[in-house]
């Protein structure tokens, strides 16, 4: 089996968290959202990944190399515009060969990862099930409140698959398709009859109906533990919140004796926490530096920062960025090399979401 993972900028028209970055690579505590995807990769015992890339290529190769760090062989596959996922299949042909595979959105956190997804898939298709009984694809699901904004299922009565519509104006369910889908060979012959929809782009969805109509059994599982599409602010801040619950937690920085750091905070080394005060679950990259400040539960602050004076929680803040005397700071998202520092002006309290090289002055 091999795999199939869309990179930033690859596959449809995702908006950015940062207005310089792709979203695949903003850190959820501490460590880039594609990198989840690739960990999930590699439990599943799949070796070679095409990575689909767009116009932010150089910085996704930069980050993720040829994969050997997963123990992956990585081979990229350029998409010159955002043409859809199917057609992210359509130009992996070459690739992908007639292997079954998983493809995984790379801006989707699956808390469980998809090892067991997988495996279903697989035993689905083994050779004591008769032929026409195997699966040509077999997709994940989840109850979304929100269902109008994804891709969403069908099913009978029985669970079966009976149809999908993308982005609905009236669903017919709150089923919405997870980013990660399974294919057999059969994908291939759909995604090249298939036309554009109304958006200009090769939907997955109606490739996956094009094998529904051709009488290819199309399986379906709802997911049970946590899911999050982080195309939003709020769904990545709750995406940061519920990986920092699971880390290891461990000081191995330098924490001052006036210092109060619970034990639900890791403390990366390098980092140094001084007359401050940290409240977990809670991550303080390495070489970062706390003092006089308070940093509040699920918040990530990444390496080579500086907080003083000032009080943050519910937050991200991304790499090498300085924050001075800025009050209090909640429910944000701040980029890379960001300078956020008080002037004379309030409000005490700010919401943000602040790009790559920026500076905010404080009122």
């Amino acid at each position: 089996m091999k795999a199939l993972i869309l990179s930033g900028g690859a596959g449809t028209r995702l908006r950015p968290i940062t207005h310089t970055s792709s979203k695949q690579l903003v850190p959820v505590a501490n460590k880039p959202l594609l990198f989840y995807a690739l960990d999930h990769m590699a439990e599943t015992g799949v070796k070679e990944v095409g990575m689909i890339v767009g116009d932010t290529a150089d910085e996704i190769m930069a980050a993720v190399g040829d994969g050997s760090r997963w123990g992956l062989s990585v081979t990229y596959i350029r998409q010159e515009a955002p043409l859809g996922l199917a057609h992210a299949v359509l130009i992996a042909r070459e690739f992908l060969g007639d292997d079954d595979f998983v493809m995984y959105l790379g801006d989707n956190l699956l808390r469980q990862g998809v090892k067991s997804f997988v495996e279903r898939f697989q035993e689905a298709r083994s050779a004591s099930v008769p032929e026409d009984r195997r699966p040509a694809a077999q997709i994940l699901l989840a109850r979304v409140p929100d269902p109008h904004r994804f891709g969403v299922a069908e099913l009978d009565d029985g669970g079966h698959v009976v149809g999908l519509v993308e982005k609905p104006e009236v669903p017919p369910s709150d089923l919405a398709l997870v980013g990660v889908y399974l294919f057999d060979r059969s994908i291939h012959e759909a995604v090249r009859s298939i036309r554009p929809s109304s958006r200009g782009e090769l939907e997955i969805t109606d490739a996956i109906q094009w094998l529904i109509d051709h009488d290819r059994p199309v399986r379906s599982e709802v997911v049970e533990g946590y899911w999050k599409d982080l195309g939003e602010l709020d769904a990545l801040l709750d995406g940061n919140s519920l990986i920092l619950e699971t880390l290891p937690f461990a000081v191995h920085g330098m924490v001052d004796e006036e210092s109060n750091v619970d034990q639900r905070v890791l403390v990366e080394a390098g980092a140094e926490v001084v007359r401050s005060t940290i409240r977990g679950p809670a991550i303080i990259g390495a070489g970062t530096r706390v003092i006089d400040s308070y940093i509040g539960p699920f918040t990530s602050i990444a390496s080579g920062c500086e907080i003083v004076e000032s009080e943050i929680e519910h937050a991200m803040v991304l790499e090498r960025s300085r924050i001075v005397d800025a009050g209090r700071i909640e429910d944000s998202l701040i980029g890379r090399d960001v300078e956020v520092r008080r002037s004379h002006r309030r409000p005490k309290g700010s919401r943000l979401m602040i790009g790559d090289h920026s500076k905010v002055d404080l009122g």
